[in-house]
């Protein structure tokens, strides 16, 4: 599978392997213009896209057959007989997740429920198959996940591996999602919008984060919802979230070695060098020149 990064003319695109016949990506378009998205994907894989925010077309034979993905919408492809190349246009602002899987693992994650997936029953196994599905609140909450994870890279494949297990199960479970929602509000996207936007307030303020209820306040959230609906987008507090991005973040300035400890510690809000030091400790178990000294010996 070739690098990502080197197919894209714009935008942010990652690529995380999560083994030799599974991938997940992860593609946004934060500029003022379309950005394109390139991949070769051969027959053998089955491809799932979801649009988690925007517009994203999919182009097909040079732009002759081109499928819309709008926002909250997913995309299923698998044709056997041809490669389906991954050729996407992204317009501005949009965030899409996309899970490659080969049909074989695809087909050892199902083998007793076959026949109720359609299109691995005996009948359409060795057909082209194309669903377009708008998302459910509870896999909205999952790709949520997948989209703001700050897991360690030691771990990293694993957690994504599970969340990716998850949302499957989840997507072919559709006939009774709708009686079965973890956080009923969260089927509202006015009240997603406010739980986003309270994640980029902390973000944006992380030197001094507001309390909780004068953060409710500010998004027009009652302070209970707040709670849940953070807690159910992204897995954690609201503190909690903030405190493990200001570690990740920290861990990203000391490896790209252009600042010292005391400089990342004013960066990610903390105004003493050891109160800093003491939350990396806590995160990671290490302080931050210990960490730095580990990665110059593994460069060695």
């Amino acid at each position: 599978m070739s690098d990502l990064k080197k197919n894209v003319a714009s935008g942010s695109f990652e690529e995380v392997p999560i083994s030799a016949d599974f991938v997940l990506l992860k593609a946004s378009n934060e500029e003022s213009y379309p950005a394109r998205l390139q991949r070769n994907v051969d027959q053998r894989f089955i491809q799932f896209h979801f649009n988690l925010k925007g517009h994203a077309q999919f182009v097909y034979h040079n732009g002759h057959y081109v499928l819309e993905l709008p926002e909250n919408q997913s995309l299923l492809l698998y044709n056997p007989e041809t490669e389906l190349p991954l050729h996407a246009v992204l317009s501005p602002g949009t965030s899409m997740i996309s899970v490659l899987m080969s049909i074989r693992k695809f087909h050892a994650l199902f083998t007793t429920e076959a026949d109720y997936i359609p299109f691995l029953s005996e009948d359409n196994r060795d057909k082209k198959y194309y669903k377009q599905n708008a998302l459910t609140p509870s896999q909205a909450i999952i790709l949520s996940q997948l989209w703001n994870e700050q897991i360690h890279p030691s771990v990293r494949s694993l957690y994504c591996k599970g969340k990716i297990y998850e949302l499957l199960s989840l997507y072919f479970n559709r006939s009774t999602e709708t009686a079965n929602e973890q956080c009923p509000f969260l089927t509202d996207e006015e009240n997603v919008q406010k739980i986003r936007q309270a994640k980029e307030i902390v973000i944006e303020r992380m030197a001094e984060p507001p309390g909780l209820k004068e953060l409710a306040d500010e998004i027009g959230l009652s302070l209970k919802k707040l709670k849940e609906g953070f807690k159910q987008i992204y897995g954690d507090s609201v503190y909690s979230f903030l405190f493990d991005y200001k570690m990740e973040m920290a861990r990203k300035l000391l490896e790209s070695g252009k600042f010292n400890v005391n400089e990342v510690g004013l960066k990610v809000g903390y105004s003493t060098a050891s109160h800093f030091i003491a939350a990396f400790k806590k995160k990671y178990h290490t302080t931050p020149k210990q960490y730095l000294l580990s990665m110059a010996q593994e460069r060695i």
